[in-house]
């Protein structure tokens, strides 16, 4: 499964329809509704803004909703795209604003599939791989060489605090945690700090 790294947005028309398709990254059900509630303030004049999510480490919690359009019409093609996707973590809202013809139920299907199907392909995503967070303190010679071992090992460091000593802050895969905790240990003589925290 791979979950996505930031906000994404695809724009299209059908028959004078605009559609407006934004994926947003979700780890919940629960924040679903917020989202859709956030973009309908953002977008006042729009006719429906249809949702689709998939959440969960496995993919298997989802929701969609029809909001006002033909039952399964729209989130339900748009659910379908993103369970095909292999993402997971992730919300799509679409927006739509109504051009005076109407679709049909095909047409309707084919708008919210495509809307989908067009964001999920720019959004930018990452393997969905188990992170641990690591507090690092040290003396400032051996800031450089640890930074050098935390970027080698692709760890995000968040945060770095400069006092007495150099404290870095971020998180890890897991499954590096052990190399780079040696790493560190050979490289200052057991002197630097390590924590590790799930």
């Amino acid at each position: 499964m791979r979950i996505p790294l930031e906000r994404a947005e695809f724009e299209m028309e059908a028959r004078k329809s605009k559609f407006l398709a934004f994926a947003l990254p979700c780890t919940s059900l629960s924040q679903v509704k917020a989202l859709v509630a956030q973009l309908k303030s953002e977008h006042p004049g729009a006719n429906h803004v249809v949702h689709a999510a998939v959440v969960g480490e496995h993919g298997d919690e989802f929701s969609y909703s029809d909001d006002r359009e033909p039952k399964n019409t729209a989130g339900r093609p748009a659910l379908e795209v993103l369970k095909g996707s292999g993402i997971t973590n992730v919300a799509i809202l679409i927006v739509r604003y109504f051009g005076g013809t109407l679709l049909g139920t095909g047409g309707l299907v084919k708008a919210y599939g495509e809307s989908a199907k067009g964001v999920l392909e720019i959004l930018r995503t990452e393997e969905l791989i188990e992170k641990c967070s690591f507090s690092i303190t040290t003396s400032y010679n051996l800031y450089e060489p640890i930074k050098k071992i935390l970027i080698a090992s692709d760890a995000t460091i968040g945060d770095e605090q400069f006092a007495t000593e150099v404290t870095l802050t971020g998180t890890l895969a897991t499954a590096r945690k052990l190399a780079v905790e040696m790493g560190i240990t050979e490289l200052s003589n057991g002197r630097a700090q390590v924590v590790f925290t799930e």
